[in-house]
C-alpha cells in the first residue's frame, strides 16, 4: 500500500533540492598556517638610528582538499634592511578553508585568486603589524592590495606567454 506525502512534505524536498543547487561559498577556517620572524643583526639593530628600508612581497596559492572545498594561502613577506644588513624579516601564510559549490568552473577560479585572497588579507596584515612589534620595532601596516589587478595582470602575462609560443 503506496503512503502519500503531505504537500507539506514534498514542497520542503523540492526547496531543499532547489537550495543544493543554488550557488555558494562559505568560510569554513581561517587560519595562520605558517610564520616566522628573523633578527639577524640583533642586538645591535636596536642600536641603529636610521630607519630601515621595508620591502614587501604578496603572493597566494591554491589547493583542492575535496570536491568544492579549496584552501586557499596568502603569503606575506616583509623584509626590512638598512643598507645591505637586514633588521628584521617576517614571513606569514594566512589560509583559510573555502566551500564553494554549484559555481560554474569559470567562476571558481577567480573566487580562489580574487575573492578569497582579499577575505584572507586583514589577518595577514594583522599578523605582520603584530610581529614586528613583538619583535621590538614600530608597526608595519600593510597598504590595500587590489588582488583584482593582480590576477588581471597575471592572466593578461599568461596569455602573452601562450601567444608567444603558438
Amino acid at each position: 500500500m503506496a503512503t502519500k506525502q503531505p504537500a507539506a512534505d514534498q514542497a520542503g524536498e523540492a526547496q531543499a533540492a532547489a537550495q543544493n543547487f543554488n550557488p555558494s561559498f562559505v568560510i569554513e577556517k581561517l587560519y595562520v598556517k605558517d610564520m616566522s620572524l628573523e633578527i639577524p643583526n640583533a642586538p645591535q639593530v636596536f642600536t641603529q638610528r636610521e630607519m630601515p628600508q621595508i620591502g614587501i612581497e604578496i603572493g597566494n596559492y591554491s589547493a583542492v582538499l575535496e570536491e568544492g572545498i579549496y584552501e586557499v594561502a596568502l603569503r606575506v613577506t616583509v623584509t626590512a634592511k638598512v643598507g645591505e644588513a637586514t633588521s628584521f624579516l617576517i614571513e606569514v601564510q594566512q589560509a583559510g578553508i573555502f566551500r564553494v559549490q554549484n559555481v560554474p568552473d569559470e567562476h571558481i577560479e577567480p573566487i580562489l585568486a580574487i575573492t578569497c585572497p582579499n577575505i584572507l588579507f586583514p589577518y595577514a596584515r594583522e599578523v605582520v603589524s603584530d610581529i614586528s612589534v613583538r619583535a621590538g620595532f614600530p608597526p608595519v601596516t600593510l597598504s590595500p592590495v587590489n588582488f583584482e589587478a593582480i590576477y588581471a595582470h597575471q592572466k593578461e602575462q599568461q596569455a602573452q606567454q601562450d601567444q608567444a609560443k603558438h
